[in-house]
């Protein structure tokens, strides 16, 4: 049941992902988060910010761990498996019937009609991702962090996964703050 359920949610998210694999990001976290709830937001997060530092398409290295981490060996290559599938069968089928009617009107309003859905897809997505974050960080943080990262990322043009390597880095070697037990009681004898 267990394998299923992996093909069923990679093979969803994959097949309605259209325009790549940035579009599928908020299909597989409403499968894996929301609808069989095999991780939690934060897990995701973390997974999907790893996973942007690596080469290759995102959907293929979110299925593959994914698929790993519940189902072992043969849970990831039934997630690869899933991921690949609809986009070699729409490939053969559509992509040569769709090419020979780009012109007509109705091929171009479909196309440009699913573009803003996926723009509102990966919107979603954002605020879920900054709602999570407030748990960890303060809300002037996160408006830092993200007018930062669009400087860099729009018009500086660093690559994200470069940005985000630093701020692992950053986040692995950045100092603990400790506060002594006995400033505290200090304090409180002090009152």
């Amino acid at each position: 049941m267990k394998q299923k359920d992996i093909f069923v949610a990679f093979f969803r998210s994959s097949i309605l992902g259209y325009g790549g694999g940035p579009s599928t990001i908020p299909l597989i976290y409403k499968e894996v988060v929301e609808t069989f709830k095999w991780m939690k937001d934060e897990e995701f997060s973390d997974v999907l910010a790893i996973g942007n530092m690596l080469p290759g398409p995102i959907n293929t290295k979110l299925a593959g761990y994914i698929g790993y981490r519940i189902g072992g060996m043969i849970g990831m290559i039934n997630a690869v498996l899933a991921t690949i599938l609809p986009t070699i069968i729409l490939m053969i089928l559509l992509l040569t019937t769709l090419t020979s009617f780009k012109d007509i009107k109705w091929v171009n309003g479909m196309k440009e009609s699913i573009v803003p859905v996926v723009g509102v897809m990966l919107g979603v997505l954002t605020w879920q991702f900054y709602k999570s974050s407030k748990s960890g960080l303060k809300t002037p943080t996160i408006m830092i962090h993200l007018i930062v990262g669009l400087i860099l990322i729009q018009f500086l043009h660093i690559h994200p996964g470069i940005i985000i390597a630093c701020l692992l880095l950053f986040a692995v070697f950045q100092p603990v703050k400790t506060t002594s037990s006995n400033s505290k009681t200090d304090k409180g004898e002090a009152t």
